[in-house]
């Protein structure tokens, strides 16, 4: 195997990882500030701004989903607008720099929120989980699950 020569710009760039950093009011809540080993693989100079957003938001909304009781799940309210929420059922990426998320409204309505990433303001809120459901959905983990395999 043959070893690869990098530039000092390269070597600052790889030096230079991903930081996650969280404090909260109450003293014993747990703040995690990890980032998994899969999101700082790649270096964040060669994702695309659509793709880092995407990770990220991944992160968030699994963190979120830790702190919901078995009868609320994740739904997103979409900050400076009167648009309601969105139970997120779905979410994806489009290279360069869109990030989509599929759902429904609190009627059931199909939804889906197509956003550049220059525009992204989400607040992560909880909704009851839907009566028929006997478990509430984790979106989140399986989120995580597909980041680990790509």
């Amino acid at each position: 195997m043959q070893d690869e020569i990098q530039t000092s710009a390269e070597l600052h760039e790889d030096a230079v990882l991903p930081r996650r950093h969280e404090v909260y009011a109450d003293p014993d809540a747990k703040a995690n500030n990890e980032v998994p080993a899969n999101v700082t693989a790649t270096p964040v100079q060669k994702k695309s701004a659509a793709q880092w957003a995407y990770e990220r938001l991944i992160l968030y909304i699994q963190n979120f989903e830790e702190t919901l009781d078995k009868d609320h799940e994740v739904a997103m309210g979409f900050a400076g607008s009167n648009a309601g929420v969105l139970r997120i059922e779905g979410m994806g990426y489009f290279d360069p720099d869109i990030v989509t998320f599929y759902g429904s409204d609190e009627t059931g309505t199909k939804t889906q929120l197509v956003q550049h990433v220059t525009q992204l303001s989400v607040i992560l809120r909880a909704l009851q989980k839907q009566p028929e459901q006997v478990e509430a959905n984790r979106i989140g983990f399986r989120l995580a699950a597909d980041l680990e395999k790509s």
